[in-house]
């Protein structure tokens, strides 16, 4: 008697299995709303994927920016550095405009004896316009060799 009724239980078994499959085979494919809802949701990805290389591409510009604005003032810090103590690029007081270096401006000012005595800070200013105005400014100091 058990096996019988095992029996059924494959029966019953296979039975809704041939339901579930018959379900599937008249399935025609995806309606309208599921295909709109399907690339709504593929534009969203794609649209934040654009932004985020949008801001990408300008973070690298302003990096960019940055780095040549750097090697710019240490340029002229290098430059600064043969110049004798008295040289009158160097008095203090003042606002000095060095030469331009490509689309960077470069400037400085000197105070005496800010630091120590016998020494002048010097900080350089180097500005260059991307997308606003921008500035850099590395500060230097300048011993007297005695």
């Amino acid at each position: 008697m058990p096996e019988y009724r095992h029996g059924l239980d494959d029966i019953f078994y296979y039975q809704e299995q041939d339901i579930k499959m018959e379900k599937i085979k008249n399935k025609e494919g995806f309606t309208l709303l599921e295909v709109i809802f399907a690339v709504s949701i593929l534009t969203v990805g794609i649209l934040s994927v654009a932004a985020m290389q949008a801001g990408s591409i300008r973070g690298n510009a302003f990096a960019w920016g940055t780095s040549e604005a750097s090697n710019v003032a240490m340029g002229q810090i290098e430059g600064m550095m043969e110049w004798p103590y008295n040289d009158p690029r160097l008095t203090a007081g003042e606002t000095h405009d060095g030469d331009p270096v490509g689309r960077y401006a470069v400037s400085w000012t000197v105070q005496d004896d800010a630091v120590i005595a016998n020494t002048k800070l010097i900080q350089v200013t180097v500005s260059w316009s991307s997308h606003g105005n921008k500035i850099m400014t590395v500060p230097f100091v300048l011993g007297r060799v005695i």
